[in-house]
């Protein structure tokens, strides 16, 4: 998937009023998982990504394997997105959704056997997008 088809993507879905933002939400998202996932997982992610994305899942604190637990994933987003909770946690949810849309499913499988099961929902996506509800 090409980086505006993704940015695109995220913006459509969450709503978002700009590319800027989808960008942003994106950026946040990608980050925080890339802290959460340990050893080389997030630069084998990165490697089936647009460049553009990429550079989100090789920030320095990338492969830290921080234990984070879903609540405080979302709280992170959002702190680094600079929205409230509940718009985080959507943005978050829609780019993590088209995330697993745009790389392989097994880095998708690798990813999620990394992550704390609750951390599971985030990667069930219905068609075109739908998000399910979401229990923390």
């Amino acid at each position: 998937m090409r980086y505006d088809e993704f940015i695109g993507q995220v913006q459509h879905r969450a709503g978002l009023g700009s590319h800027a933002e989808a960008e942003h939400a994106t950026r946040a998202t990608l980050e925080t998982l890339a802290e959460r996932l340990a050893g080389g997982e997030a630069h084998d992610l990165a490697a089936q990504l647009p460049p553009e994305l990429a550079r989100s899942l090789e920030a320095p604190d990338a492969g830290i394997g921080a234990k984070l637990t879903l609540d405080e994933f979302f709280e992170l987003v959002s702190e680094r997105e600079g929205v409230d909770l509940e718009d985080s946690t959507l943005h978050a949810r829609v780019v993590i959704g088209v995330l697993t849309e745009a790389v392989s499913q097994g880095e998708i499988k690798d990813v999620r056997v990394q992550l704390p099961a609750a951390f599971a929902q985030l990667f069930n996506v219905a068609n075109e997008g739908d998000l399910p509800e979401i229990t923390t």
